[in-house]
């Protein structure tokens, strides 16, 4: 049987067909079934990632589109939905992370899992302290630093791997609202270093559309007029382009010597989404208005 075609949920529910009995859909493929939107299937070059699967037994024969995994999971950690069989999201988490091919795409889907309050930092450390002697869990154990539950997309959780590991710079804060000294909200940058004021966006595609330039421009004209540093990150751009420009933005932070008109301590009225508990206890009304601007 090809796998390789179709819808990523096609592909997903077609290798689920090949399971055992006891057998589960585990990694990025059971997170995607749970609803991780930004979990597509493709590695970096557009490549298909084979669909994970844990069996029990050797039954079944390797073939491309599948990846067998024989390590053991307890019962209750399995789950279904929609008829297909898939391990828990901090199972499925653990192991994308434990596997992936470097710490950048362990950081990168465990936030995207995050995205869609799947699985918190809590119970990721804790799945991972479970599996001790397991395969990987060194690499998951590294990225756990880097991770963040509060990415709205996996090229700021790139950039934020190059601003960190990379770059050597302090862990900056994701989508994390700025206010002024009234309450007002300025705005919310993709990364921002809340100690030296320095801010970096993520510019893809649909970002050079006219309507959205606008937008682009105008919120940084405001985080200018609060001496904020605003780095962009464009599409394309090598990594040490990006880095450089960064690295200029810490020097002139760290010269400027006005006083601090800004604050990320919100307002009492405003409803603060930047974990997975807070989301995790909206109400429907409340995540349909709070969270509409994080789509793909």
């Amino acid at each position: 049987m090809d796998v390789d075609h179709g819808t990523v949920e096609q592909r997903i529910l077609e290798a689920a067909a090949v399971l055992p009995a006891s057998g589960a859909v585990t990694g990025w493929a059971a997170l995607r079934w749970m609803g991780a939107t930004w979990l597509s299937g493709k590695g970096r070059d557009g490549s298909l990632l084979p669909v994970p699967l844990l069996i029990s037994t050797h039954d079944i024969r390797t073939q491309p589109g599948l990846l067998l995994s024989g390590e053991g999971c307890a019962p209750e950690v399995v789950q279904r939905i929609d008829g297909v069989p898939v391990t828990n999201a901090a199972w499925s988490t653990a192991f994308a992370m434990r596997y992936a091919s470097d710490l950048r795409d362990a950081v990168i889907v465990f936030d995207m899992a995050a995205f869609n309050d799947l699985v918190s930092i809590e119970e990721i450390t804790a799945q991972l302290a479970a599996q001790a002697a397991w395969t990987g869990v060194p690499q998951g154990r590294k990225a756990l630093p880097f991770c963040g539950e509060n990415s709205w997309s996996p090229m700021e959780s790139d950039t934020k791997c190059l601003w960190v590991p990379v770059g050597g710079f302090p862990m900056p804060l994701q989508n994390r609202p700025i206010f002024d000294a009234r309450g007002r909200h300025i705005g919310t940058p993709d990364l921002l270093d809340p100690t030296s004021g320095v801010i970096g966006e993520y510019d893809g595609p649909d970002h050079l559309r006219p309507e959205q330039r606008v937008r682009d421009i105008n919120r940084e004209a405001r985080f200018r007029d609060h001496h904020l540093e605003v780095v962009v990150r464009s599409a394309g751009e090598s990594p040490s382009s990006f880095l450089h420009r960064l690295a200029s933005a810490y020097e002139r932070a760290g010269r400027r010597r006005t006083p601090r008109s800004w604050t990320i301590e919100p307002p009492d009225w405003w409803t603060p989404t930047v974990t997975v508990a807070q989301r995790r206890a909206l109400t429907p009304e409340q995540r349909a208005r709070l969270l509409r601007f994080r789509t793909r």
